[in-house]
């Protein structure tokens, strides 16, 4: 059996199907609401678009003008059909091409797409290849199967290894932040999405009279249903996860903190506040054994080498259970207004994520902290010991689970609450 005849039995099963990966238009919704606004007619390049799905849902709720990808014609013959039935003709273009080599200009996109296709050119590939595709402001959006649980079983990671290794959600988000991006949100898609895939997709392959299978088709219900079982079998050990993510602010180079940078940083704090407490909180956190966590104190690099901005994340407990505090940051008064703050801001979250932490919790202006994620930590079950307006009380849910502590805040002593 050739590699060819086995490829188009493949998609010959998944013709005619509504979608050719894990998905639901909750989930591309939901991801494009992270992705924060976007220009009112935004420039979306939907990467292996498959029969469109996506591309047709941003294009008639987004008013996006869309570039569909994918190298499987009749995917694209599908899309064509749909478009103009829905009135999206205008705004939905086909084009046949390799998405690992995409025949677009650099900076031509607000937002790069990829909903269940990355895996065909490897996560890491996608990271290197499409940045590029980015204008400024643009965010990258796709999604990765990856695993969920701490210790996978011999089954779930013997079927993966042969097909397509996973990682966790700390390993690939720390393979963008390598790649020179920044993590703006993270979604774990709902078991809802795997059966919009594979209720249709089961349906069809139960369909196929076996005594009249050829050979390759026959391979393809085989490998198909494989895949089926694992999911009921293993579900609960692996899932995919929708990133959106963008450049890093190239202006300002981030880092953790050196022993060198103490005075500099006490510096910063001192200026950027009236008084000098919160400089010596972090005095007291760097005491605090229990509190302090290497790697998670950072800043922000002005042009000539000196602190310009400055963001600490230490331990504390949420119900009894660990999660992170985001306090103090602060900018020196030189640069404020410019950006620095926001980029370490940014630069210590990722960390925190790449280094497999669940929730970190602000008190802080509500109209600033959003920009990060945050949202209200009343809505996660999250509250302070102490009375606080419930706006200014945010967490964030750093790898988009629905399995973060919940209950009181226990800050360190340092905080004095």
């Amino acid at each position: 059996m050739s590699d060819n005849a086995f490829h188009d039995a493949f998609f010959a099963l998944h013709h005619g199907l509504p979608r050719q990966g894990p998905g639901s238009d909750a989930t591309t919704r939901r991801l494009l609401s992270l992705a924060g606004p976007v220009p009112p007619r935004p420039r979306v390049l939907d990467l292996g678009c498959g029969p469109g799905r996506a591309a047709l849902l941003l294009a008639a709720e987004a008013g996006a003008e869309v570039a569909a990808v994918d190298l499987h014609r009749p995917f694209l013959d599908e899309l064509r059909q749909a478009s103009d039935e829905r009135g999206l003709a205008e705004r939905v273009r086909t084009v046949s091409a390799d998405m690992a080599a995409p025949p677009f200009s650099d900076a031509s996109f607000d937002l790069v797409w990829a909903e269940s296709s990355a895996y065909a050119i490897g996560f890491d590939t996608a990271l290197r290849s499409w940045r590029r595709l980015l204008a400024p402001g643009g965010a990258l959006v796709l999604t990765e199967c990856e695993w969920t649980c701490a210790e996978p079983s011999p089954s779930a990671r013997a079927f993966w290894d042969a097909h397509y290794p996973l990682r966790t959600t700390a390993a690939n988000a720390a393979a963008a932040v390598g790649a020179g991006y920044h993590v703006a949100g993270v979604h774990r898609q709902p078991e809802s999405d795997w059966q919009e895939y594979y209720g249709p997709l089961g349906a069809r392959a139960a369909a196929v009279d076996p005594d009249t299978a050829t050979p390759e088709t026959a391979a393809a219900l085989e490998a198909t249903r494989a895949e089926i079982a694992m999911r009921r079998d293993h579900g609960a050990e692996y899932g995919y996860t929708g990133y959106v993510l963008r450049p890093a602010d190239p202006r300002w180079r981030v880092r953790p903190e050196s022993d060198a940078d103490v005075p500099a940083v006490r510096a910063v704090n001192a200026a950027a506040f009236p008084t000098d407490a919160e400089a010596d909180l972090v005095d007291a956190l760097r005491r605090d054994p229990s509190a302090w966590l290497l790697g998670f104190s950072w800043v922000a690099e002005a042009p000539d080498g000196s602190v310009a901005a400055y963001a600490l994340l230490t331990r504390c407990l949420v119900g009894g259970e660990p999660a992170l505090a985001l306090a103090p940051c602060a900018t020196a008064p030189e640069h404020q207004g410019q950006g620095a703050g926001s980029a370490v801001i940014r630069a210590v979250l990722d960390a925190a994520r790449a280094g497999g932490e669940q929730l970190v919790v602000v008190l802080g202006h509500p109209e600033y902290y959003p920009r990060f994620g945050f949202g209200p930590a009343s809505r996660l079950g999250v509250r302070p010991a102490f009375d606080v307006p419930d706006e200014a009380m945010m967490a964030l849910v750093l790898d988009g689970s629905d399995g973060a502590p919940q209950g009181m805040i226990t800050y360190p002593e340092a905080f004095r609450v």
